[in-house]
């Protein structure tokens, strides 16, 4: 018996083991190449930036035959107004986004996952449904409203939706996180003397951190990176964001200053890194745990 034991503890790894390595290296080299290939326009991008304006479009390689950041001072005060105005009208619009998202989300969450109201299934069911209407079928009663609102050429129209739960997206994200919570938490703190406020401020919110920053990062991002919503509803050039003073750079009646326009997309691009350097811990936490009892 025991040298049946001891062989079945020293045994070499199983055939099934020693086929999986191959298929392992396989896939990750599948990996490795399929984002080498999605990297390549980014660094190319970079690369275009700081090259001769004459050599941009000359050659697809990634190493430039000389380095010039003229293309930066080009870009960044070669317009009527500098592209730090762009970059602080983006950064504003996407900080109140997030804000907004935060808030006005976890609150409308909060009560679908943990209150009780009539209706309140119908109402979740509702919200959900908004989710399958294009935004396109939405968006000349939006602009016909703000517009009769005195809105439009403000960051009202881009800001005040977020402040009233209107992306459904992250509303059912995090109903599914709250719904993990366990509820003997509320029901301690209501014996304690905790009102529904309380425990959506003391509990919930400390205890949700990782999806509040999932929601964050994807609010920033989409805000940041959008173009139709400034383009329908801003007109002065003093209050366009990034995405329409990089339109700037392109014109299909004159010349288009390419190397301005690849040097100031790769500034845009610093935000969204270090936003996403920063919290990538917890967006990966809170999509890996949504809807998943804890």
């Amino acid at each position: 018996m025991t040298n049946g034991i001891t062989t079945a503890v020293t045994a070499p790894p199983s055939d099934i083991t020693k086929r999986s390595l191959p298929a392992s290296v396989a896939i990750h080299t599948l990996l490795i190449l399929g984002s080498l290939l999605m990297l390549y326009p980014l660094l190319w991008m970079v690369s275009a930036s700081v090259r001769p304006e004459n050599e941009i479009f000359s050659s697809t390689s990634l190493i430039p035959s000389s380095i010039d950041f003229s293309s930066y001072l080009r870009g960044w005060t070669g317009l009527d107004i500098t592209f730090g105005r762009f970059f602080w009208n983006s950064l504003v619009i996407s900080i109140l986004t997030v804000i907004g998202n935060v808030v006005a989300c976890s609150l409308a969450a909060y009560a679908f996952a943990r209150l009780h109201f009539a209706g309140r299934n119908f109402w979740f069911a509702i919200m959900l449904g908004t989710l399958m209407i294009p935004y396109h079928v939405t968006l000349i009663p939006q602009y016909v409203l703000f517009l009769n609102l005195g809105w439009v050429n403000t960051i009202l129209p881009l800001v005040v939706p977020k402040f009233l739960a209107s992306d459904a997206f992250f509303i059912f994200l995090m109903v599914q996180f709250f719904r993990g919570i366990p509820r003997e938490l509320d029901e301690a703190a209501m014996m304690d003397g905790c009102s529904a406020w309380r425990i959506y401020w003391k509990i919930m919110l400390p205890l949700s951190l990782p999806v509040l920053a999932t929601a964050a990062i994807f609010s920033f991002i989409w805000t940041w990176d959008d173009f139709f919503g400034p383009l329908i509803y801003l007109n002065d050039m003093n209050t366009y964001t990034i995405q329409l003073g990089l339109r700037t750079f392109v014109d299909s009646t004159s010349a288009s200053d390419w190397g301005g326009l690849f040097a100031m997309s790769t500034l845009t691009l610093v935000p969204v890194f270090l936003f996403f350097l920063f919290f990538q811990r917890l967006l990966i936490e809170g999509i890996a745990t949504t809807g998943m009892k804890r």
